[in-house]
């Protein structure tokens, strides 16, 4: 079972930045990829990075393109997300996910491929 928890999020003003953080607590954690996903009030959870754990390959969705960046410490078992001008359309609750087996570029961006979830932190930016 791995453990996922979130922090870093709050309430900041349009433009501002935030930086979350998803640490696993278990020492030996292994996982291919790891993923951000959002879920807007009202709005069904969508993809919003991935990293591959190992190579450190990553994706982003194009709405975040440019103004989001995720990165991991293999080190310290803890994904980042440097959030960046942001604006009041991603207001959200993020959460991070694990899979247990690698993913192809499309199933990163696919909820249902993540096997383990973190209880997710909220991010509200006011206009």
């Amino acid at each position: 079972q791995v453990h996922l928890t979130e922090s870093g999020g709050g309430l900041v003003q349009t433009g501002g930045s935030l930086r979350l953080s998803c640490a696993a607590s278990e020492r030996n954690f292994r996982t291919p990829v790891m993923g951000w996903f959002r879920q807007g009030p009202g709005q069904e959870r969508e993809f919003v990075a991935a990293i591959g754990w190992s190579a450190g390959s990553t994706s982003l969705a194009g709405s975040v393109e440019g103004r989001f960046t995720i990165s991991r410490d293999t080190d310290k078992n803890t994904m980042y997300l440097q959030l960046n001008s942001l604006k009041p359309e991603d207001t959200a609750v993020y959460s991070c996910a694990a899979a247990r087996s690698d993913l192809t570029p499309t199933q990163r961006r696919i909820p249902g491929y993540y096997m383990y979830w973190g209880q997710g932190t909220q991010v509200t930016v006011s206009s």
